[in-house]
């Protein structure tokens, strides 16, 4: 019974070191994809979501194709950042600004989406729901192991 206790919280100190980063490359990996789907045109299911959404957001100064590829670039870099742990803070950033605009049509098309029971379009908006608070996990660890501290530069006591 000892030996089973003792691999249990070998288990679960693995996962306490080892989790935080497994759900990064993952979701990393979900944004790298999708971003990369959004470069072919009409392979992205979410494609004139996208194109609605922006050209609302902006006003019609991002519109059409324009906001896909805008979207893609977005998506590909959180990703990368994500993947590779690489401007983190950079791609937390991003991704930040980016879920306005992803949770944006539960506001802006509430009720396209939403004509009676979810259509397609408001179930894949909803399932962001899980990508940003996966975010903030993220972000949450990231923040803690890379601290900002004011007023620490050369010279400084």
């Amino acid at each position: 019974m000892n030996a089973l206790l003792y691999k249990g919280n070998r288990a679960a100190e693995w996962l306490g070191q080892r989790s935080v980063d497994i759900l990064r490359v993952s979701l990393g990996l979900i944004f790298l994809v999708f971003g990369v789907l959004k470069f072919f045109p009409g392979a992205s299911p979410a494609e004139a979501l996208v194109m609605r959404t922006i050209d609302t957001l902006t006003l019609g100064v991002v519109h059409g194709r324009s906001a896909v590829l805008l979207t893609a670039v977005m998506e590909c870099f959180i990703g990368l950042t994500l993947v590779s742990g690489r401007l983190l803070r950079t791609g937390l950033l991003v991704l930040g600004f980016s879920l306005v605009g992803i949770m944006s049509p539960l506001v802006l098309f509430f009720g396209d989406l939403f004509p009676g029971t979810p259509t397609l379009e408001a179930q894949y908006v909803l399932k962001d729901v899980v990508l940003a608070a996966a975010g903030l996990v993220v972000a949450a660890k990231a923040l803690t192991a890379m601290p900002v501290r004011i007023g620490d530069g050369p010279g400084r006591a």
